[in-house]
């Protein structure tokens, strides 16, 4: 399995800077910045949430690498309200405490990476685009080890891993995540054809601890 290129979307730099912005953009306009991988895959995860009977109102979810914090404040408005946001980025958390706040949604966002571990145990823990970020790290081996390790600690016996990426695909991210994860499902998302080869715009798939 070949590896991705190093870029500076891994690094926290520019994630920092990136957020510096934001908040700056939100103070001006009220805008609360970027949706990663848009807003039609947040819907789709949130559905497929909604379905799931192992999941309900009161679990407790987390987002690793919430960003702005918009999946949580979208999740909240579904009525899941015992949820928390983390990232490295001090300056994501400020505006995803500011959005929050503004809407007086009680969402709780902390500075926290997930290569230096996890607090408590989560029912959900969900990623979109951190997993993509570290894979751009130059110490992507040694980081993947880490992540996984933190995120099956973080887990409830019982509880589900939600990974969207559009780096990997599913069967990449399989034998990936195979000493720690089973894979229990797939979160449908649109095609594309290239070369007369099918593909998928971002892979969003569900595991649980093996």
């Amino acid at each position: 399995m070949d590896e991705l290129q190093e870029s500076a979307l891994g690094t926290q730099e520019y994630w920092d800077n990136r957020y510096k912005e934001e908040i700056a953009n939100f103070e001006d306009h009220g805008d609360p910045g970027e949706i990663w991988f848009g807003e039609d895959t947040v819907e789709r995860t949130i559905e497929w949430i909604k379905k799931q009977e192992s999941i309900s109102k009161n679990s407790k979810i987390l987002d690793i690498g919430c960003g702005n914090g918009m999946f949580l404040v979208e999740l909240f408005t579904q009525g899941y309200v015992n949820s928390f946001g983390m990232d490295y980025s001090e300056d994501a958390i400020e505006l995803a405490k500011s959005i929050a706040q503004k809407r007086n949604f009680k969402i709780e966002y902390s500075v926290c990476n997930i290569l230096e571990g996890l607090e408590g145990q989560f029912d959900v823990i969900h990623d979109k685009g951190t997993y993509d970020a570290i894979s751009l790290n130059a110490n992507i081996k040694e980081h993947r080890v880490t992540y996984l390790k933190n995120i099956f600690k973080g887990l409830t016996d019982t509880g589900l891993f939600i990974i969207t990426s559009c780096n990997w695909t599913k069967n990449e991210l399989v034998e990936q995540f195979t000493d720690y994860f089973e894979l229990v499902n797939e979160i449908p998302s649109p095609q594309f054809k290239f070369g007369g080869q099918v593909g998928n715009t971002v892979t969003s798939v569900i595991y649980r601890k093996r």
